[in-house]
């Protein structure tokens, strides 16, 4: 008896205890949302599969000495992970509809105001029992706004990494929930006459404005915002190796074999992060639902801003402006969906996406903002 005593005690269902149960539901929802409802299926899944490694007991994944503990500490502790997605991203990025509609950086600076509005939120929220948010973590929260899961996981390691696995999991998770979330507020805040509105079509932009866009774009972070410049500069990066049209293996690298690398261990290295002890706390209710505000101001602000935009100059769908968070190209794809709800004939993809790469770099201007404030 005293040797199977012995034997039980080495298995994990010995050692399991409630919190680890609810985790590891918790990581079977996320891989649910991805296979089944293929929401934000490529960081979803290993973020849910490494949650539930994390919450094997005696496993010590997550333990000094184990995989997950240092794929966290490799990528996600240095903030190098996040930026080698920017870059890809970047590589990705067509930046033409902005070029042609410089006005459309507007739109991406006013759906940021959900970031900073959030912020008092989470300060706000220690007159509750039970909340006790400091300057650092209340910033690292706001972020989720911005609908940008790099950008808030690099924040969230910088300021308050015990809060990353529950600030990664609201951010992707309302990014993913874009097309349930934004068309109400959008509708709620423009008449239908408004979303009928026709756009103009977008002039050509030629190669050398894309080339030198990027730069133009790094020298003015450099100039009036270096604590922007790890996450400006990596993706002004990756979009330089598309447009000069010289390096098209390192572009191609960059947008699929490297970016594809990084997702699998960054959603590993999040979902070590969410282990019951550091999750299940009511902190965690206070992130889901602060994240929720963040999105839904931030989406009300791009659209009111597009409203007054369309007042002063017209020709302006003030649908484009829900497109100012930066879920590219979700949020684009349902601007354009809600446009041809109200007019068959409204096609809103191409000017959407002027706002939408914009919300890339409202994000990450923001994330330097909040660094050099309270980092």
């Amino acid at each position: 008896m005293e040797k199977l005593n012995v034997l039980w005690q080495s298995t994990a269902l010995a050692h399991f205890e409630t919190g680890q149960m609810i985790m590891m539901l918790v990581g079977a929802g996320l891989l649910y949302l991805a296979i089944v409802k293929k929401f934000e299926p490529l960081l979803l899944l290993p973020i849910g599969f490494g949650a539930l490694l994390t919450n094997i007991p005696l496993a010590g994944f997550s333990e000094a000495g184990g995989v997950l503990y240092y794929i966290y500490k490799v990528g996600v502790d240095t903030g190098v992970f996040p930026l080698l997605i920017f870059m890809g991203v970047g590589a990705m990025t067509d930046f033409g509809a902005l070029i042609a509609n410089p006005k459309m950086l507007l739109l991406g600076a006013a759906a940021q105001f959900g970031i900073f509005a959030t912020l008092f939120g989470a300060i706000l929220l220690n007159f509750i029992p039970g909340f006790d948010f400091t300057l650092q973590d209340a910033s690292a929260i706001a972020i989720i706004g911005g609908a940008d899961g790099p950008t808030a996981i690099f924040l969230a390691s910088r300021l308050a990494p015990e809060l990353l696995g529950a600030i990664a999991v609201a951010a992707y998770s309302y990014m993913a929930l874009v097309p349930i979330i934004q068309p109400p507020i959008m509708k709620a805040l423009t008449s239908k006459e408004e979303r009928q509105i026709e756009m103009a079509q977008l002039r050509t932009v030629s190669k050398r404005e894309k080339i030198l866009f990027p730069l133009a774009v790094l020298f003015l972070t450099i100039l009036f915002l270096p604590t922007a410049t790890p996450l400006v500069g990596m993706f002004c990066l990756g979009n330089l190796m598309k447009e000069s049209g010289v390096v098209d293996r390192l572009s191609n690298t960059a947008q699929n074999e490297l970016i594809n690398i990084v997702t699998i261990f960054l959603g590993l290295a999040v979902g070590s992060k969410l282990s019951a002890h550091e999750f299940l706390t009511v902190e965690t209710l206070g992130i889901l639902v602060l994240g929720a505000v963040a999105f839904s101001i931030g989406t009300a602000s791009g659209v009111l801003m597009a409203k007054l935009m369309n007042r002063i100059s017209g020709g302006i769908n003030p649908l484009i402006g829900a497109a100012g968070v930066s879920a590219v190209p979700m949020a684009a794809r349902v601007v354009n969906k809600v446009g041809l709800e109200a007019n068959p004939h409204n096609f809103l993809l191409m000017q959407a996406m002027g706002p939408n790469v914009a919300g890339v770099l409202g994000s990450a201007v923001a994330a330097g903002i909040l660094l050099a404030l309270v980092g």
